[in-house]
Parts: C-alpha cells; sequence; structure tokens
C-alpha cells in the first residue's frame, strides 16, 4: 500500500527520497511528500497525484538536508488532498505512515482536552500531535517516540524525524513491513528492499513489535518487549533490470512477456535434476499425515487457491477448503487435526492474510505459504513457505505472480498425489515432463497478442462484460473479470457457465459482450451450451477456446481466439495469459492508467 523511505546520507537527501519513492510507485498511491531536517530546521513539500508534481514542486521550493523520510499516501482516512499528504508534522516532528491506527479518534479526543487542535482528516496526524505533546513535556525524541507508540492500537509502520536532529531516524513497526538499510557512513529505512536498491543490498527486516533507533553508524534495535534485540543483516540482490520497463510501454506487458522466461525458473527450481520428482525447499513436506487443506488468500491469489482446489481433490484426493482471507478469521472456523494450513500472497505481507495465519498457529498441523518475497512476514511464520520465483512484479494488476503461483500450487497437488500413492513414480514422472512443456504453449498464446489487441478494442466499447466457464475454467473467468474491470474500469462479472440460467442471462442483450473460455476438455459441450444461450439472445460471445474446440463450436461467436493446445490439468495457467492480454488491451483503449489504476494497492496491508 503506501510507501516509506527515509535516508541519513552523505549527500543531499531529496534527491534520494524521490528516486526512492518512485521504485514504491507500484504500491499505488494518490499523493507524495518528503521532510528534511537542515541546519536544524525542519523543512517539509508535498503533492497530490503522480511522483512528478512532487518534483516540480521541488524545482520551484527546493529542500535542502542529509537527513529525510518521504512518503507516497493511498488515501484511508481523508480525502486524498495535499492537506492529508504525508508527512505529518509539528514543530519539532515529521511522520510518516503505513497501516491505519484504530484508537486515532481517542487520542485525538485526549489531545484536543489538552488543547491540541488538527489540521488534516487523518489518523497520522495524531502521531504526530502526540509526539510533540510528550516533547513539550520534556521528553527527549527517544523518549517522546516511544512514549506515542505505546499509546497505538492497529497496524503501522512508522518513521520520526525530528527538528534539530540531523542524524537520527526512528523507526517501529507493527502490523505493516519495514526494513533497514546499511550504508557506508549511511543508513536507511523503507517500505521494503526495491525501495532500497539503489541505495544498499544489504538489510534488516523489523520483526512485529520492532522499535529501531537509527543513526549513520549504527541501529539499536528493541523487540516488542523493548529489550535490545539482534535482527539478521541480510543481502538482497535486485536488479535494475527486473524494476524498469526494459522498452516496453508498460510494466504490465513487460510482466506478462516475462511468464515463460518466469515460468521455466519456477518449474526448474522444484523438479530434481532428472525432471522426475518434485523437491521442496528446506526440510520439504509430506502429505501422508495431512487429511484436508484449509487454503486461503485475496484477490487474484484467491483465485489461485480456487483453482488448485480443483487439483487438489481432483488428482490428489484430498478435502479442500477455499477462503477470502478477510473473512476466514471473523468466521473462526474449526480446524481439525490433520489439517495443513495454506496461504497465497505475492507480496507475503497482506494484512488479511498474514491475520488469518496467526489465527491458524497452534491449529493446524502446519502451516505452509506459497509467496514471492521468501523475507515476507508470512514468510517467516509460515513452517514451510514455497518461493514463485516470479521476481519483482511492479503493474498493481498480477500476472507472472499470479501464473508462477499456480504452478506452484499444481506441483503442490502433483507431491500430495504422489505422497499419498495416488500417483506412480512414472505417472509423476509424466505429469512433470507436460508441466516442462507449459513455458513453451504460455509463449505461444503469448503470439496472440494481435488477436487479443483487437478483441480488446471491441471491449473498451463495452459498459458491462460476462465471464463464463467450467470446471478449472470457472476460477479463471472470476480472473479474468477482475484483471478487466481494475484497469479498464469497465464493469465485469463473471459466472460458472452453469449458473447462467440461474439468474445472470436476464442481463444478456446485443451490447452485452460475454467471454467463454472453454479448451475442448470433459466440459466443453456443456460450456457450448450455455454460449448458444448467449448467442440466441444477441449476445456478443469472444470464445477462448484450443483448434479442436474452435472446430466444434463453428464460426458463430463474435470473436473466437485459438489458444495453443495443453493437457486440461494445465489449461487454467494457460488460459490466464488471454485474460491478462485481453484487459491490458482494453486498458490501453480506454486510455487508462495501466500500472497504477485508480484507488488499487499493489500491497494490501490494512485490513
Amino acid at each position: 500500500m503506501c510507501g516509506i523511505v527515509g535516508v541519513l546520507g552523505e549527500h543531499e537527501a531529496a534527491p534520494l527520497l524521490v528516486e526512492s519513492l518512485k521504485r514504491l510507485e507500484y504500491r499505488g498511491y494518490d499523493s507524495a511528500g518528503i521532510a528534511t531536517v537542515d541546519k536544524g530546521r525542519l523543512g517539509r513539500r508535498r503533492a497530490v497525484g503522480k511522483l512528478v508534481n512532487l518534483s516540480d514542486r521541488l524545482v520551484h521550493e527546493p529542500l535542502t538536508g542529509k537527513a529525510g523520510i518521504g512518503h507516497t499516501r493511498w488515501a484511508t482516512h481523508g480525502a486524498p488532498n495535499e492537506n492529508n499528504a504525508h508527512p505529518h508534522s509539528t514543530r519539532q516532528v515529521a511522520v510518516v505512515h503505513n497501516g491505519i491506527i484504530e484508537n486515532y479518534r481517542e487520542l485525538r479526543e485526549e489531545l484536543a482536552a489538552k488543547g491540541i487542535g488538527y489540521e488534516t482528516d487523518t489518523d497520522t496526524e495524531t502521531v504526530a500531535l502526540l509526539t510533540q505533546a510528550y516533547l513539550d513535556e520534556g521528553q527527549s525524541p527517544r523518549e517522546a517516540a516511544l512514549s506515542t507508540v505505546s499509546r497505538l492500537t492497529g497496524a503501522y509502520a512508522l518513521c520520526f524525524l525530528f527538528e534539530g536532529e540531523e542524524d537520527l531516524l526512528i523507526a517501529a513497526r507493527q502490523g505493516s513491513p519495514l526494513a533497514i538499510g546499511y550504508g557506508s557512513g549511511e543508513m536507511f529505512v523503507g517500505s521494503d528492499a526495491i525501495a532500497l536498491a539503489p541505495l544498499t543490498d544489504q538489510i534488516t527486516y523489523l520483526e512485529e513489535g520492532d522499535f529501531a533507533f537509527v543513526t549513520r553508524t549504527q541501529v539499536e534495535i528493541l523487540d516488542a518487549a523493548r529489550r535490545p534485540a539482534n535482527r539478521e543483516i541480510k543481502t538482497v540482490e535486485i536488479e535494475t533490470g527486473q524494476i524498469d520497463k526494459g522498452g516496453y510501454k508498460h510494466f504490465m506487458s513487460k510482466e506478462i512477456a516475462e511468464q515463460p522466461r518466469v515460468l521455466t525458473e519456477v518449474i526448474g527450481y522444484y523438479l530434481s535434476d532428472d525432471a522426475t520428482r518434485i523437491n521442496l525447499p528446506e526440510n520439504g513436506f509430506d502429505f501422508k499425515t495431512i487429511d484436508r487443506l484449509t487454503m486461503v488468500a485475496c484477490g487474484t491469489a484467491f483465485y489461485a487457491c480456487l483453482t488448485a482446489k480443483y487439483w487438489f481433490e481432483q488428482i490428489a484426493g484430498m478435502p479442500v477448503e477455499v477462503d477470502i482471507a478477510s473473512e476466514f478469521r471473523y468466521r473462526e472456523p474449526p480446524i481439525t487435526e490433520r489439517t495443513a494450513a495454506l496461504f497465497v500472497s505475492q507480496s507475503g505481507e497482506t494484512a488479511d492474510t498474514l491475520a488469518a495465519l496467526r489465527y491458524c498457529e497452534g491449529k493446524a498441523d502446519s502451516i505452509l505459504s506459497v509467496v514471492n518475497v521468501p523475507t515476507s512476514s508470512i514468510a517467516r511464520e509460515s513452517n514451510l513457505a514455497l518461493p514463485i520465483m516470479a521476481g519483482p512484479e511492479i503493474g498493481v494488476a498480477s500476472t507472472k505472480a499470479f501464473t508462477c503461483q499456480l504452478t506452484v500450487l499444481y506441483l503442490m497437488a502433483l507431491k500430495a498425489a504422489h505422497d499419498k500413492g495416488r500417483l506412480s513414480d512414472t505417472e509423476l514422472a509424466d505429469r512433470l515432463s507436460e508441466l516442462r512443456s507449459l513455458p513453451s504453449a504460455v509463449n505461444a498464446a503469448l503470439a496472440l497478442d494481435k488477436s487479443l489487441a483487437h478483441a480488446g478494442l471491441k471491449l473498451s466499447e463495452a459498459q458491462d462484460v460476462l465471464f463464463l466457464g467450467r470446471g478449472l475454467m470457472y476460477p479463471l473467468a472470476l480472473e479474468g473479470a477482475l484483471k478487466l474491470k481494475e484497469i479498464s474500469y469497465i464493469h465485469a462479472e463473471a459466472y460458472a457457465s452453469g449458473e447462467l440460467k440461474h439468474g445472470p442471462i436476464a442481463l444478456i442483450d446485443k451490447s452485452m459482450p460475454v467471454v467463454v473460455k472453454a479448451p475442448r476438455d470433459a466440459l466443453f459441450e456443456k460450456t457450448v451450451s450455455n454460449m448458444q444461450e448467449v448467442m440466441a439472445r444477441d449476445g456478443k460471445v469472444i470464445l477462448i477456446t484450443d483448434a479442436a474446440g474452435a472446430a466444434e463450436a463453428g464460426d458463430e461467436a463474435w470473436i473466437t481466439i485459438v489458444m495453443p493446445t495443453a493437457p486440461a490439468a494445465l489449461t487454467p495457467i494457460l488460459y490466464a495469459i488471454p485474460a491478462q492480454l485481453l484487459a491490458y488491451h482494453t486498458a490501453v483503449a480506454k486510455g487508462t492508467d495501466v500500472d497504477q489504476p485508480r484507488n488499487l494497492a499493489k500491497s494490501v496491508t490494512v485490513e
């Protein structure tokens, strides 16, 4: 969600802060700002909209100083305007914050009783005002920050900058990620390693409840009990090319095109040298002792779980429950013995998913996670973290992370089936051989870009779009609808094809495009029957199928996209490609912001 960066450097902080904030744009934001300390005095500049607006302001109103903090804000409390933009400051302190302070109203009333008023609509201003109140009582900056944080309820990553303190940043983490970066005579604070990549590759990730005093020469970390703590310094390698567009118009198009490569890498990571067995990291995992699986995720990752439910049940014979993370823990579901809980999150910091994981601690037999960031909170708190090897994904709409999640989940379903004796060694090797051919099929699907661009141009004229699919294609229909609405802003819904006659068919008319995903599988004829019902009511069908399906369906569809043929179990991964390209080209035709769609954030670190 929001992004934080802090600098204690040898050079002017403002350019470094802005450059680091640019690398956090992918998280989603609607305003940005920085604050610095120069000759003991705090200065602050903020702007609404893109970072270029802040850069323009800094040209005309420069900020000097070698110590500073910066922030990209995604509005929660208060409208996205300059008054509500971070950093929030008082006479002696500036604060940037990710998360939500849940008790800010009570704190606000307490401060108001002391005659301390508010200038913004945000929860974060409470942090700055409370800190100032403690400073006014004679506390030192360190004492005031500690006193303030001890009063806060909710989720937060905080970074404080104080007037008169040009060699001090104070950081605190509870529920939102935060990292410390080490340089030579310089120190940094950031929301993630991507923010700090231009500055350092030496990173310490703060743990829950940690509090850090940062100077140019050292970091003092206190744990949640305020005892001195040592946190490991890790070397994080992020190639600049991974977070640049590399000649593509958008990060999303680059990340779509990267899928054959990243799928090859993730398949290779999990396969044995002879490509006949599945190897898991760390101490591995044996499904023999597991009777059922609970899978929890949000958004696109939730649809990956819905797809995996089919695999685990059909291939491994395991009962599976799939839950949306934001609903899971509030249901307080009973978790029986011999149940494994599996959590899927691209960032590994999704607040709802992390809370669901913590609910399962001590209840589930094992906690597994499928993540793109192996140093994330979800990964660290799992018994086994399974990396998806997608590399940094900058576009808000998930593409390569989704197909890599699906691939890892498919491998887990195969392993479960093999562990339980439902797949022999030979059958497993055959399935893995099929999987190794998947990147080539994905590459062939990417070659349909022009056809999907034409379909996207047609869709851009619609106000509503319906997606249909059966079996393994039903979660892919849901994913296709989500992709279209989140980047093109066209209203889209998805249904299992068999549900068409149970209500949605009332919507069908000549202005309603209907995207039907239907490879020639055991359910194909039923899906085509549903497609015929749509066309009988003048609906415009975009049929996405393979050559056999296209031949059987005939030429009645409005547009037919002919996909490469793949084994039935692998079609969800392959058919993610046209969903991504269709949404992408529709959004481009409409002129929307593909990489940073309105109101959305890449990493949702608040509930």
